[in-house]
């Protein structure tokens, strides 16, 4: 029977991460390789999807096949659709006519396993093994929903880029799935290409690059808070003496951002190029080698640290600790990982301790990761103690919620005086009745 392996890719960046995997022999041997590529953008008919994007097509021979899963689910929108379990054969019998899968024994390789179209396609595919692979830092973090044990089960491996040495992820550890290192070499070796492929950029050689990252349509800054960020960047930069600035706004980003920047840089003599055409960071790494990369959490702030060698500096992570809501908000580990390990741009985002070493770092993942997942990762109990009893007040405050803290029994989250109430049954007894009355006063 043949074997197809279906890819789903929904940036340029994940389609490179695939092309890195298969190059280096990372995921199982198939027949047929089926890319499918989904626009996830809210208007995806206006955005142009990743198979559109400049120097997608020195990636496509990796593939004997593009497809586009819009079209396959069209007119439904393919972050926010699901099907019904009845329907599922329906959908498969459906797929393999469109792809010309036939009988073929169909394995999944997808990433963002805990959203769709990821999760849609794996349950389109009952009986398909599945390989996931990292989108950028947040695989360092804890899995973001539980996984159908239908789905879970089937997960063999998590294939991620080395973006912090020493650092394994925690998503998907729950579920025992073993991590897979996809070797840097590879993935440097298909920006090269994606960079020889894509038209040139006219950005300068050695100017400074300030990476925008559209925080507001994920409701973590307002547009006016991200815009004052952008102006922070640029003066950051500015006072470290660059005098040529690239911005690179994220794709999705409006394009009127820009004016507040072009007006700021004229104030400040700087001269201000703008990307206009969706290319990757790591692609003007590769073509222009800045001499500065600052952003606030951008994945690409640690491709240009730890695979390209690029000065970086951090800009607003101290506010984004302190803002993100839930304390489980996915992007707090790639927060944490960046403001731990990276420089500030200014005083402003500084902190007050030294950028902890590998076990230092390890500890401080696996105590957020624990804090943010507690159910999910029980084990991670016993070090989320260790760390905490050991942090500094100004790194656990930094870092760590004393309200969640509280709320987990564990150190800092009472003041010392008081840390005996958690183990005093006649005060846990209180606290259990005081909610009880709260509950039955409260107003409908």
């Amino acid at each position: 029977m043949a074997r197809t392996q279906i890819l789903l890719a929904s940036t340029l960046y994940g389609v490179a991460t695939l092309a890195a995997a298969l190059d280096a022999g990372c995921l199982p041997a198939a027949d047929r390789r089926l890319l499918v590529v989904s626009n996830n953008a809210a208007v995806p008919e206006t955005t142009p999807g990743p198979d559109a994007a400049p120097g997608f097509g020195a990636l496509r021979d990796r593939f004997d096949q593009v497809v586009s899963w819009n079209g396959a689910v069209f007119p439904f929108h393919p972050g926010g659709w699901s099907p019904r379990p009845e329907d599922v054969p329906l959908w498969e019998r459906h797929l393999r006519s469109l792809w010309d899968l036939g009988a073929d024994e169909v394995s999944l390789v997808v990433e963002s396993i805990q959203v769709e179209p990821a999760l849609a396609l794996v349950r389109l595919f009952p009986d398909a093994p599945v390989e996931v692979y990292a989108d950028g830092l947040m695989s360092y973090g804890p899995t973001r929903n539980k996984l159908d044990p239908l789905v879970a089960t089937r997960i063999r491996a998590l294939l991620h880029l080395d973006l912090v040495p020493g650092l394994t992820p925690l998503l998907l550890t729950e579920y025992g799935v073993p991590p897979v290192v996809v070797p840097s070499e590879a993935f440097s070796a298909v920006l090269s290409q994606l960079a020889a492929a894509a038209p040139p950029s006219g950005v300068p050689t050695g100017a400074a690059l300030l990476l925008g990252q559209y925080l507001s349509a994920l409701g973590i800054l307002t547009a006016r808070e991200e815009e004052h960020l952008h102006l922070r960047m640029l003066r950051g930069v500015a006072a470290r003496g660059h005098r040529t600035v690239v911005f690179k706004p994220h794709p999705s980003a409006p394009a009127h951002w820009t004016r507040p920047l072009e007006k700021e840089a004229a104030e400040l003599g700087v001269e201000l190029r703008v990307v206009d055409t969706p290319v990757l960071a790591e692609v003007l790494f590769t073509a222009t080698r800045p001499e500065l990369v600052a952003g606030c959490f951008s994945t690409a702030l640690m491709t240009a640290s730890s695979l390209f060698g690029l000065p970086v500096a951090r800009t607003g992570t101290a506010a984004l600790l302190e803002r993100l809501t839930p304390y489980q908000n996915s992007n707090r580990v790639p927060v944490t990982l960046v403001d731990a390990l990276l420089p500030p741009l200014d005083d402003a985002d500084g902190a007050a301790y030294p950028p902890p070493g590998t076990a230092g770092l390890v500890s401080l993942v696996r105590a957020v990761g624990y804090c943010m997942q507690p159910s999910a990762l029980p084990g991670l109990r016993d070090d989320a103690v260790s760390c905490l009893a050991a942090c500094p007040p100004p790194l656990r405050a930094r870092y760590f919620k004393r309200r969640r803290l509280a709320s987990l029994a564990l150190p800092g989250g009472v003041p010392a005086r008081l840390a005996f109430l958690p183990r005093n049954a006649l005060a846990r007894r209180l606290v259990r009745r005081a909610r009880a009355i709260r509950r039955r006063v409260r107003p409908a």
